[in-house]
């Protein structure tokens, strides 16, 4: 980990997105158009304007990361001064601020001519002057980039995505995702967290790192590629894994001259088992390839796997749990990263037919209570409006 950034480095946009795009719902019509349709980095980045960027941001890596989640509309809206306000005014010292967001949009513009460029949403309009207010308030930004679920990406490269019946399949909320198998996927994702660190962000926290839920279940009525995994002799379960790891390791090479660290979200119930076997998501294995893993372990989301019958309820006892589950496997791990966990500030609805457990400050300091008891110092809070609860106590319990 990092205590001090100054950031120098250079970066390279591709041209993935110039590439022969397939319309959506057609199929490859030949072999060769497929391979026309194949990147080709090198040439790609050697044909591309080079630059270098230097940031005179100076970022202090805090004594440990407690953080908020902050969306594109909140960092680039009237909200976010509020948010500043509410960090600078309690013991939390971090923002994490979508990049790239849940629907595969960029919340901010890029450099003009950039293959990116009708990506974006631009709801950040002024990047700069947002990291110039997180540097005097001395508040540690870390960006958040959505990987492999991506409607935006999956409706202009459909050849990137999985399809059913020659158009892009999506999930029951509506949402597509692109294919981890695919190369220049991870290419993609990666280009935009270089776009992140030429901004200023200190860490890079890939979220969605996964195949859809239930993937299991539908991976054979799905058509998508298997690129480089297609001749390996590994079960359809460890092909998964293996891209999966594959891009978590990837992703951090590629950023190792960016003076960055790098964060991946996972499911807390990945930590639970070997591997969960859709998804293709390996807790120890990903562990091994970033600096800070983040399990969301947000009581709402669990079944009574620790004998809790109603977690959404028992917001201590389940952290606690969790965290003595996790310190076992981390602690298998030859260079563990940090634990940082996201924690819940959120109420969960769908979980009840009266009243429902209401989240306010009692709730979130269990959460953290538990963590401090368990040796695990960093955290983040998840309420996806952003709203957060007042008074709460961040360092409850730490000097116990």
């Amino acid at each position: 980990m990092r205590k001090t950034r100054n950031l120098l480095i250079s970066g390279i946009s591709i041209a993935l997105l110039n590439l022969p795009m397939v319309a959506h719902g057609e199929e490859t019509a030949t072999a060769s158009l497929h391979q026309e349709r194949e990147l080709s980095l090198q040439p790609l980045k050697d044909s591309m304007k080079r630059f270098v960027h230097t940031s005179d941001y100076k970022f202090e890596y805090p004594d440990a990361v407690r953080g908020i989640y902050v969306t594109g509309n909140s960092a680039g809206g009237s909200r976010f001064n509020n948010l500043v306000d509410f960090v600078d005014q309690t013991e939390l010292n971090s923002m994490v601020i979508d990049v790239k967001e849940d629907n595969g949009n960029l919340t901010f513009t890029p450099e003009e001519g950039s293959p990116y460029e009708d990506m974006a949403s631009n709801m950040i309009q002024n990047p700069e002057k947002m990291m110039e207010t997180l540097e005097e308030k001395e508040i540690y930004p870390i960006a958040r980039v959505v990987v492999f679920k991506d409607s935006v990406l999956a409706k202009k490269r459909p050849d990137l995505s999985f399809k059913k019946n020659g158009q892009v399949w999506v999930n029951n909320k509506g949402e597509a995702f692109v294919n981890p198998f695919q190369k220049e996927v991870w290419e993609y994702n990666v280009e935009v967290a270089k776009m992140a660190a030429q901004m200023g962000f200190q860490e890079i926290q890939f979220d969605y790192v996964r195949f859809p839920e239930g993937f299991e279940t539908r991976d054979q009525e799905l058509d998508y590629s298997l690129g480089d995994y297609k001749d390996s002799e590994m079960d359809d379960v460890q092909k998964r894994v293996q891209a999966v790891t594959d891009f978590v390791e990837y992703a951090r090479n590629e950023l190792s001259n960016y003076d960055v660290d790098v964060s991946v979200d996972i499911f807390g119930y990945a930590a639970t088992i070997e591997e969960a076997p859709g998804i293709g998501q390996n807790f120890s294995k990903i562990s091994e390839n970033v600096d800070i893993i983040s399990s969301m372990i947000y009581p709402s989301h669990w079944t009574s796997h620790f004998g809790i019958e109603k977690p959404d309820t028992e917001p201590y006892k389940l952290v606690d749990e969790y965290a003595k589950m996790e310190n076992k496997v981390l602690g298998a791990l030859e260079e563990p990263p940090v634990s940082r966990p996201w924690l819940q500030d959120f109420e969960a609805p769908w979980l009840y037919s009266g009243a429902t457990k209401q989240y306010g400050k009692a709730e979130v300091e269990a959460q953290i209570k538990a963590l401090y008891e368990n040796e695990i110092n960093e955290f983040l809070l998840w309420n996806a409006g952003n709203t957060y609860s007042e008074n709460v106590d961040y360092t409850i319990g730490l000097d116990e």
